[in-house]
């Protein structure tokens, strides 16, 4: 899990990179993912030591959780769009649904990873 939350972290990063001066260097609110990916790609690279692991794994997944309820409102606002509705800022509105949907798969990986975690635990006692 702790590799995937490097890779998550990464992508955020290079997601909001890209809004920032791909897209619109109108504003610093582009950077957003990136500064979500920073903090993921630090807990993924303290998971990486066993003793750091489950506290890392647990901010990462309280961290997606936050995201995901912070970028929700864009997902719905993706959803009118195709619907053809005119939006402001089509770009960012995208960028805020993809990293909703980023989170939301995030979390739920993050969920199977300790229920599994938990059930092995129980079986080798």
């Amino acid at each position: 899990m702790a590799k995937l939350t490097i890779a998550y972290g990464v992508m955020f990063i290079l997601m909001g990179l890209y809004g920032y001066f791909g897209i619109s260097s109108e504003s610093i609110t582009a950077l957003i993912p990136a500064f979500f990916g920073i903090p993921m790609l630090v807990l993924g690279w303290m998971g990486l030591n066993e003793k750091y692991l489950k506290h890392a794994m647990h901010g990462a997944a309280v961290l997606t959780l936050l995201g995901f309820a912070g970028t929700v409102g864009g997902l719905f606002k993706f959803f009118k769009m195709l619907g053809s509705a005119e939006m402001e800022r089509p770009a960012a509105v995208t960028v805020q649904a993809i990293m909703a949907v980023m989170c939301l798969v995030f979390l739920i990986l993050a969920v199977k990873s300790f229920i599994d975690a938990r059930k092995s635990r129980i079986k080798s006692e």
